[in-house]
């Protein structure tokens, strides 16, 4: 059996590397952060460790037999459950796959640290990362950005025109809901809009929705 010091070399390098990749998504405001990833990149290193190392003291049984990748395999399943629970979906519009994803990755990291494998598992962090960095950079310029905005209106006339200057500014009106409601005794609609741009600042700066939305009280932004 190895030395437990180098089960503990192991678990903090698994450490290491899973908050790396949760410093990235936390950075972005994701649901899962520095936390999740510690813990999941420590969790799954340690259950690889149990898996090949735990039960050496029963090899030499008659009649027993092991699979060392059988607790591996669980811990890749049983991750999958952890991703599920960071995708939402709402109006046609997912979010959280690509936090799911690096939860899952994460995990085969923490897998690899746990086998002894650092340099792999120290590579495979690295090119998540640039990865992530890359296809953020690319996407800003180039991709289809979608934002749900909910707010306040007191008649249908203004919402209209809002709509008109969305179009303007070549802001498209995905879906849209409106109901009827009553505050301080005043009837008025409350909007619930999903908007796609090409352009990330439309939706990403503050100044812009103060002047699109100007006369409406925003209650939501998404």
């Amino acid at each position: 059996m190895e030395s437990i010091w180098n089960f503990i070399l192991r678990l903090c390098l698994a450490a290491v590397l899973g908050v790396a990749i949760g410093f990235e998504r936390e950075m972005h405001a994701k649901e899962a952060g520095v936390k999740t990833h510690l813990l999941v990149a420590m969790g799954s290193c340690l259950f690889m460790i149990l898996s090949i190392y735990g039960f050496e003291g029963f090899y030499d049984k008659e009649h027993t037999s092991f699979d060392p990748s059988r607790i591996a395999a669980q811990v890749v399943t049983g991750i999958g459950f952890l991703g599920a629970g960071t995708i939402i979906f709402r109006k046609n519009i997912i979010r959280g796959l690509t936090t799911a994803a690096g939860l899952w990755v994460t995990c085969a990291i923490g897998l690899a640290c746990g086998c002894g494998f650092y340099y792999l598992a120290m590579c495979t962090t690295l090119l998540v990362l640039v990865s992530i960095f890359l296809s953020n950079f690319f996407l800003k310029k180039y991709s289809e950005i979608y934002t749900s905005i909910t707010f306040i209106a007191d008649d249908r006339d203004n919402i209209s025109a809002l709509f008109k200057k969305l179009e303007k500014d070549n802001i498209q009106i995905k879906n849209y809901s409106m109901q009827q409601i009553r505050e301080e005794n005043i009837e008025k609609f409350s909007v619930s809009i999903d908007i796609k741009t090409q352009k990330r600042e439309h939706k990403t700066e503050f100044a812009y929705l103060q002047k699109a939305f100007e006369g409406f009280k925003i209650t939501n932004i998404e």
